[in-house]
């Protein structure tokens, strides 16, 4: 089986592409801007005739989308997350309609949560923002595409890797400055959000389920973690590990992506009857494998 993995070297491309290449009997296939790529495309910008060329030339089996922004201005986003997939879809239509293509979103598409009320696939959409919005718009063009796709809407990813535009990784970089000093004050945001934590292993699990299960997919499938967490307990727990012996300071004001979002948690029941998915870490694993994995040999 040929997998062509776009965003190989992103935060969850990169544990995708990771266990792929654990998988017997597939080839995999690295897409994206960074050198070494097998297929070098910037779905931001690439024409759909372009990439279709590219493509026929790769032969896919099956193509995983990892590539997404998750920061940035709101033409940055639209680029990435919006327009990407719509390009990725034309293309795969023109140059392999019979592959696969396994889409990554985000939760942040559902927009705020009632609190107590995990999230299924069948709830209303109402992102608030640029981010979740772009999402939503890239899930669209997946959806509606025609292909044999399915679009895994993820919760909060935690892991290795984690980059600085989300919490996990911006509180990981902040703990690693601090170090020991019983002095060092890290002032953040609004901490008492809920939200739904996922290991970024048990994403790319969750990806080569479905870039490999045989027969049509649901069009989309929740993958969290199937609990709402206070984001406070995220940070007390890394800080925990980092052996942080300063003060955290919370202030009333929250980042503009997160903050009218006070609880978010998705029902992956659907994923579990679909490909057999369900979480295999906890959350303090997916912070230790955080922590552990930014450390200096």
């Amino acid at each position: 089986m040929r997998i062509l993995v776009l965003g190989f070297t992103g935060y969850l491309g990169g544990h995708v592409t990771e266990r792929l290449r654990a998988l017997p009997g597939a080839l995999v296939l690295a897409g994206g801007r960074a050198p070494g790529a097998d297929l070098a495309v910037d779905l931001a910008t690439v024409s759909p005739e372009r990439l279709a060329k590219a493509l026929a030339s790769a032969v896919p089996d099956t193509v995983i989308n990892c590539a997404g922004a998750t920061g940035g201005d709101a033409v940055t986003l639209a680029e990435v997350n919006a327009r990407g997939p719509a390009v990725l879809c034309a293309a795969l239509r023109e140059a392999a309609p019979a592959a696969r293509l396994v889409h990554l979103g985000s939760a942040a598409e559902y927009g705020p949560g009632t609190p107590g009320v995990p999230v299924t696939e069948a709830a209303a959409t109402h992102p608030i923002g640029p981010y979740g919005a772009t999402k939503l718009a890239g899930t669209v063009a997946v959806t509606t595409s025609g292909l044999d796709a399915v679009v895994l809407r993820v919760g909060n990813p935690v892991g290795a890797g984690a980059p600085p535009t989300g919490l996990p990784g911006r509180m990981a970089a902040l703990l690693r400055e601090a170090g020991s000093d019983p002095e060092a004050v890290l002032r953040l945001g609004d901490l008492s959000a809920h939200r739904d934590f996922v290991d970024a292993r048990d994403v790319a699990r969750a990806a080569v389920l479905a870039a490999t299960a045989p027969g049509p997919l649901p069009p989309v499938l929740n993958i969290g973690g199937g609990r709402a967490v206070p984001v406070r307990d995220l940070v007390r727990g890394l800080a925990g590990l980092a052996g942080f012996r300063g003060r955290i300071e919370e202030t009333t004001a929250g980042s503009l992506r997160s903050a009218p979002v006070s609880w978010q948690c998705s029902d992956s029941t659907a994923a579990g009857d679909a490909l057999g998915w369900r979480p295999a870490h906890t959350l303090d694993e997916a912070l230790a494998a955080l922590w552990e994995g930014g450390r200096t040999p």
